[in-house]
């Protein structure tokens, strides 16, 4: 589970949060915060040891340790805002989905901890409610921020239906949220900016990415390996930047998302 110490501004129905599980602490610290210019802030550590990630005293993502007893990989996940965490935790299983954890309150918020029907895991996070300011931190094309998430998926669409539904995308302002299909993916845009897709991804386990912003992607794949991880594809230029799929130095899968060449 990810904590911050202040109630988060959620915007409802998209990205509000990213956080890490990792099995050492320390090794992150030292492949994050070289590859993408984080400073590190000790956080609460009601669920364990956890740290917030910095950049330009902003916070931008969360890491806290796997426990002993969680029989899960090293990942990321990241979280959407939604004005009641019960109510779509309600949605979530209704709907074919699994809870985790949750919904928990603590000082920033109501949050759970889910899977989609195929298997992707995400978060429910009921913050202080806030209205779309494209740029915001930590979504944000500022280096190191996270700028985008992408889901990869058997079948794009009928996983729209289950995210649409549970965080209730038809019932949203036109004039301010959008669902799309562009690109061969299904896309969120949030105040004319695209925040989240997903898309077909039939050779791998169901999963939401993170895409880190970076000045050069083909620099960062370089730096990622030289710090222990790996890249798993890339660099090579998409409809939205220049991007590197890699793994740190635990296994847990990211990318980097730079202009393109």
């Amino acid at each position: 589970m990810v904590e911050r110490t202040a109630t988060v501004r959620c915007v409802p129905a998209v990205p509000c949060w990213v956080g890490l599980t990792a099995r050492d602490l320390a090794a992150a610290q030292g492949f994050y915060g070289p590859l993408l210019g984080w400073e590190f802030i000790p956080g609460p550590d009601r669920w364990g040891p956890y740290l917030r990630a910095v950049v330009d005293g902003v916070e931008v993502a969360g890491l806290s340790r796997l426990g002993t007893d969680w029989e899960r990989p090293v990942a990321w996940t990241t979280y959407f805002g939604i004005e009641s965490a019960d109510r779509a935790a309600d949605g979530v299983r209704e709907r074919g989905g699994t809870l985790a954890v949750g919904p928990l309150s603590f000082d920033a918020g109501r949050v759970a901890l889910a899977a989609d029907p195929f298997g992707a895991t995400f978060g429910i996070w009921e913050g202080e409610p806030a209205d779309p300011r494209p740029g915001d931190a930590p979504w944000s094309a500022e280096p190191g921020a996270p700028a985008w998430i992408e889901l990869r998926t058997a079948d794009p669409f009928a996983a729209a239906l289950f995210y649409g539904e549970v965080f209730r995308w038809d019932e949203r302002d036109p004039a301010r949220f959008e669902v799309r299909y562009e690109h061969e993916r299904v896309v969120l845009r949030s105040e004319d900016h695209s925040v989240a897709a997903l898309r077909a991804a039939r050779d791998l386990a169901p999963h939401w990415e993170v895409f880190f912003s970076v000045p050069d992607a083909d620099a960062a794949a370089r730096h990622a390996a030289a710090l222990g991880g790996r890249v798993l594809d890339g660099p090579a230029d998409s409809p939205y930047g220049r991007v590197a799929r890699l793994a740190d130095a635990e296994g847990g899968r990211f990318s980097v998302l730079g202009p393109r060449i």
